[in-house]
């Protein structure tokens, strides 16, 4: 991000730099909304026997949440980009917090929906596209590394949230889950947002690799393509595609893996150590992949990842024994972390920092309906014959479309063309 006019970056900072500060707490909030997202297939097979409604029923709710959540996402981008992130990380602990408390008195199907698939929904929704655009104006220099971090929370949560509620579930009831990670959620996200500040110049400082020459107290306008430009372009609509692909791949498999495993004859602890066990390389992955975008580009990487996951989606036909689903969760871990992490970047270096917010939420509206439609539609595949191998197929498809698509995504900005 450079200002126009000015001469020099700053690439040191001489004292401890609050962006790293924003880089942590962005990191807690996403270990609890993703690590709650990623926890709906533990409770999964409680709801069934209890309420001994349909898996397709059963994933609806997941579907109505992540459609939800992306279309407020939207709106949380835009709120993000008027008013920071803090009101972000407030409202999004909220509204989880109290989503979880409410599960926990869930009677019927209606409450299902409307606690998952509203409540939860709006304290997911505006993590993404509200938090993101915020590590972004704060580094210029090493912000692949910084969204990196902070997407590895994702991969930290679902390393953490399921097997916890898992071990609550095996202890006490699937109701108790629900209310134990209602209040920790409600401590912990609330407390950290209240440190998170919108921009660096705001307190006096630079973003990370920023110009020295910014006079105090101006804020000069971020470059890039406004909301209504973006839209026109073909490189948009394909880095959309991307992520409806991805979104029906990843949200197929969190939601229907646990179940799966169980299926074959596995515990409910091997299905949630299989499920967590995506978690540390989906961790790790982000993190790598931000390095290497900043070394070797968005595009080169997310082909890399992309086939990696496409790999894991072939290997899980196969995999009969857990030795097989462990290995698989890794693959499908390296592959989906990078995919994910790489959302921000590629929005960012299209369209620049202007109006990113409402960019990246739309965007991140198009992947979860991709999402809402694979959980949901394998729900119902499962259902109609009774295996979901059918299913898994559809992913591998949808896997490879995202991968072709990638191959003709373009850069720099200025070589878009705009749609006929």
């Amino acid at each position: 991000m450079k200002y126009e006019g000015d001469p020099e970056v700053n690439d040191e900072q001489t004292s401890f730099f609050y962006g790293y500060v924003i880089v942590f707490v962005c990191f807690i909030i996403m270990v609890m909304a993703f690590g709650i997202n990623y926890s709906f297939g533990i409770f999964f097979k409680p709801l069934l026997a209890q309420f001994d409604w349909t898996r397709a029923a059963t994933s609806a709710a997941y579907s109505l949440m992540t459609l939800v959540s992306g279309f407020l996402g939207i709106f949380a981008g835009r709120l993000s980009d008027a008013f920071g992130p803090k009101i972000i990380g407030i409202l999004s602990g909220v509204f989880l917090s109290s989503g979880l408390l409410l599960l926990s008195q869930t009677q019927n199907l209606f409450h299902f929906y409307l606690f998952y698939g509203v409540l939860i929904a709006a304290g997911i929704g505006g993590c993404w596209p509200g938090l993101l655009p915020a590590v972004a104006k704060w580094f210029v220099k090493r912000r692949g590394l910084m969204t990196g971090i902070v997407t590895s929370g994702i991969g930290f949560g679902t390393l953490t949230i399921p097997p916890l509620a898992e071990w609550l579930i095996s202890m006490y009831t699937w109701r108790m889950s629900y209310i134990v990670i209602g209040i920790l959620t409600l401590v912990i996200v609330i407390s950290v947002s209240l440190f998170l500040k919108a921009d660096p110049r705001d307190v006096g400082s630079l973003p990370f690799g920023g110009n020295k020459a910014v006079e105090e107290n101006e804020h000069p306008p971020l470059g890039g393509a406004t909301f209504p430009e973006a839209l026109k372009t073909h490189q948009f609509w394909r880095l959309g595609a991307i992520y409806f692909g991805y979104g029906y791949c990843l949200h197929t498999i969190m939601v229907h893996l646990s179940p799966h495993v169980q299926d074959m004859g596995f515990t409910s602890t091997d299905a949630a150590l299989v499920l967590a066990l995506i978690g540390l390389p989906n961790t790790i992955a982000r993190i790598i992949v931000g390095i290497s975008s900043d070394r070797f580009g968005v595009k080169p990487t997310l082909i890399v990842v992309l086939l990696i996951m496409l790999i894991s989606l072939l290997w899980i036909q196969v995999a009969r024994g857990l030795g097989m689903l462990y290995l698989f969760a890794v693959i499908f871990g390296i592959g989906s972390g990078g995919i994910i992490a790489l959302q921000a970047l590629a929005t960012a270096e299209s369209f620049g920092l202007r109006s990113l917010g409402v960019i990246l939420g739309t965007i991140t509206f198009i992947y979860t309906t991709g999402g809402a439609a694979g959980a949901l539609f394998s729900g119902f595949i499962f259902d109609l014959m009774g295996s979901y191998s059918p299913a898994f197929w559809i992913t591998v498809a949808f896997a490879l479309l995202s991968l072709m698509l990638t191959q003709l995504l373009k850069r720099p900005p200025s070589t878009l063309e705009p749609v006929n």
